[in-house]
């Protein structure tokens, strides 16, 4: 076995993901909307109020500034996570809103003890908001002794997935984009492209929520709908020089695997280096997921040939417009789940189409992208 493997933990195409299971445990968004009636009328009104170019009115402001607590696992090369905080703090800022900000930003994955005592740090100063995420299986616990807590409504980012156990007491908003949606529409396309022949590997972040839905949702659509072969399963962690490793080991022993599917930025980035040491750039393709500044640039190069670009700044307004809501007295108004909307850019997209859907991704968290009528 070559020597990289033995860092890495490899999974054989039909090993199932170890331990942490959430497939199960979560509804799927269109499942979960068509629950209770009202349920998707609400999350449309509220997806028109977040396209919106301004925040809710909120007639009357607080005596004193909102405490909003963030903890993000935003030590990463994508962007996505700081500009959620920008777009927030931009929209708040907007709406007129006073608040007070406590943010940290751990590693992705790997950090959740850190995540738990910055929690438990922000906790002590009783904030009205906290903006936090669950991708690992600890984090559930974490989060249900805040909602059993009372007194903090609370955020749920990067996660579109409402739990099943928590009927009756969900937290405040969950909102990012759907991992799921991404992942059938990179799919679609790498099946389009390849003819729906040939074999791939797919590279996973560290095991967990995330992982999951982009990974084995990626897989499962695959083999509905093409004769795609998986040849290998890695598990890389969101680590750029972990990807590069795992991938030049794939390649060498591998050379005409017909595309490498990428979980995160980082690991895209990791498996593009890979691919350009190794002179495979015509051969063999591999996809970015989100469409941060970082992947935008690789795309322009030819090191990236597709992506899902997230209208990023979509996460940060509409957790600002719910907490505008909730502090006008139409909490009602929420939705439980926010799912932003995504576009699939290639190598080959025309810089007008690209420059018109980067202008609205990034409108607050870049405004000098974007178009006048669109600027905060």
């Amino acid at each position: 076995m070559p020597g990289v493997l033995a860092l890495l933990l490899v999974l054989s195409p039909a090993t199932p993901a170890p331990a942490q299971e959430f497939a199960a445990q979560v509804h799927d968004l269109e499942h979960y909307l068509g629950l209770e009636p009202g349920r998707r009328a609400i999350s449309e009104g509220f997806a028109a109020q977040v396209a919106a170019d301004t925040p809710p009115v909120v007639a009357a402001l607080p005596p004193s500034p909102l405490r909003i607590a963030i903890i993000y696992p935003g030590n990463q090369v994508s962007d996505y996570w700081r500009r959620s905080v920008a777009a927030l703090t931009a929209r708040l800022e907007q709406s007129g809103l006073p608040y007070t900000l406590d943010s940290h930003f751990t590693a992705a994955g790997t950090e959740v003890r850190r995540q738990e005592a910055y929690i438990m740090e922000a906790l002590d100063h009783d904030p009205d908001y906290m903006v936090f995420t669950l991708d690992a299986l600890r984090h559930k616990t974490i989060i249900e002794r805040i909602i059993g807590r009372g007194g903090t409504r609370l955020i749920l980012q990067n996660i579109t997935t409402p739990l099943k156990d928590w009927e009756g007491y969900q937290p405040f908003l969950y909102v990012g984009f759907d991992h799921a949606t991404g992942a059938r529409m990179l799919a679609d396309h790498l099946i389009e492209r390849t003819g729906g022949q040939g074999s791939y590997a797919v590279f996973y972040g560290p095991p967990g929520y995330v992982s999951q839905m982009r990974g084995d949702t990626f897989i499962r659509h695959i083999e509905s709908g093409s004769d795609l072969e998986l040849q290998a399963t890695y598990y890389v962690g969101f680590d750029r020089a972990k990807a590069r490793r795992a991938a030049l080991d794939l390649l060498r022993e591998s050379p005409d695997t017909s595309f490498v599917y990428a979980c995160s930025t980082d690991i895209a980035l990791g498996v593009a280096d890979a691919i350009a040491e190794l002179g495979l750039g015509d051969r063999v393709l591999v996809n970015g997921w989100g469409g941060g500044s970082a992947e935008l640039a690789a795309l322009a190069a030819g090191d990236l040939n597709v992506t899902v670009l997230r209208m990023n700044d979509d996460n940060g307004v509409a957790m600002a417009d719910a907490i505008a809501l909730a502090e006008s007295g139409r909490a009602g108004q929420v939705p439980t789940v926010f799912a932003g909307q995504m576009a699939l850019v290639t190598e080959q997209t025309d810089a007008a189409t690209l420059a018109a859907l980067t202008r609205h991704a990034f409108r607050y968290s870049d405004p000098e992208t974007a178009a006048p009528s669109e600027r905060p």
